[in-house]
């Protein structure tokens, strides 16, 4: 398996070399769309709205939208310019007991194995140190040009990394919902 990124995980003066492997695997069915009377395959394309013309994939680019009729055209340059210190590294904020992370938050699962024999030692002190003081890092890293935050907590003999995800608001989803439904017996 091909790691899906290669850093260093860092706190204080300690940086550990790591490889970071997706955990978990789809094995859901996918279904294609046809046409139905020659099973002819459908295809998305990709048009321009302006000159309503099929754009080869390097005609297609990125942007960022200001308002609905302003758009900034963004490069790979210009996002490989950006100060991300954390571009290489999954920076360690703070250490904190596991039960103050609310666990719907976590997002996909990654495992982190130690790059090379020089960096075994401070991994394992760092799994065991997590494991025996049963607390998780809360941690900054950059994925595909974005930071956000994650935590690290021991799974098995390894290092599990996930994202945290912010929680929506706004009166998107209740939680309390829920625990204020009544019981089918209770509807009389």
């Amino acid at each position: 398996m091909r790691p899906v990124w290669s850093g260093a995980v860092s706190f204080g003066l300690v940086t550990i070399p790591i490889k970071m492997y997706s955990a978990t695997e789809d094995h859901s069915i996918r279904f294609r769309q046809i046409h139905m009377p020659d099973h002819g395959l459908v295809r998305n394309r990709k048009v321009c709205e302006i000159e309503d013309r099929e754009l080869a994939p390097e005609e297609i680019g990125r942007a960022y939208e200001v308002s609905r009729d302003q758009l900034v055209p963004i490069t790979d340059e210009d996002l490989d310019q950006l100060p991300l210190p954390t571009a290489k590294a999954i920076d360690v904020q703070a250490f904190v007991p596991e039960e103050r992370l609310d666990a719907i938050r976590y997002g996909k699962p990654y495992y982190l194995e130690r790059d090379g024999v020089v960096a075994t030692k401070p991994y394992v002190l760092l799994r065991e140190a997590l494991k025996r003081s049963d607390k998780v890092a809360v941690a900054k890293f950059a994925f595909h040009g974005r930071e956000r935050l994650g935590a690290l907590r021991v799974v098995g003999d390894a290092i599990g990394k996930s994202g945290y995800w912010d929680l929506r608001n706004g009166g998107r989803t209740d939680p309390s919902r829920a625990t204020r439904s009544r019981s089918p017996a209770s509807r009389g």
